[in-house]
């Protein structure tokens, strides 16, 4: 089951991107999200040609951080260059993941709203376990909220 963030959402859209080494397991998730029945828009790239992974980082997570969708999905070779795009974004908590348990811990822990993403690491199998972890986890809250606030308190000095 999807779990919404506790934010004013008023879309359950998903923002997804990847650049050429993402491109296979992009096209994999949108029928995934679509098998969820979940909505979401894809911010390319559209082929396995060569490209620049921070063009796809940098849309999404504009899309996260404005509110148009509810969380983001990248993938790259590793993860690690999309996750370092994302949260350069205010209000973004990317996380680079290459487990279930990850992504469990991601979200209950630090409300991540972005899934990094390596297709180069982690298998379609486990990457499709990922998804659905991260998608369907609910963040904990209590003493976890106090330390997501001060990612954001330290973003706004």
């Amino acid at each position: 089951m999807f779990v919404r963030q506790k934010n004013k959402m008023e879309t359950h859209m998903i923002a997804i991107g990847a650049d050429h080494a993402g491109f296979e397991y992009k096209e994999k998730i949108k029928d995934l999200l679509r098998s969820m029945g979940l909505e979401f828009k894809d911010f390319g790239t559209n082929s396995s040609e060569s490209t620049d992974y921070p063009d796809y980082a940098h849309h999404v997570a504009e899309s996260v951080s404005a509110g148009k969708a509810e969380y983001g999905i990248l993938v790259c070779g590793t993860g690690i260059g999309m996750a370092i795009v994302a949260n350069k974004h205010t209000g973004i908590r990317a996380s680079s993941v290459e487990s279930r348990e990850a992504a469990k811990l991601a979200r209950e822990h630090n409300d991540a709203n972005v899934l990094a993403i390596g297709a180069r690491l982690t298998s379609w199998d486990k990457a499709k376990e990922i998804i659905t972890t991260f998608l369907s986890t609910k963040f904990e809250g209590g003493r976890h909220q106090r330390r997501v606030d001060k990612i954001h308190t330290l973003t706004n000095l």
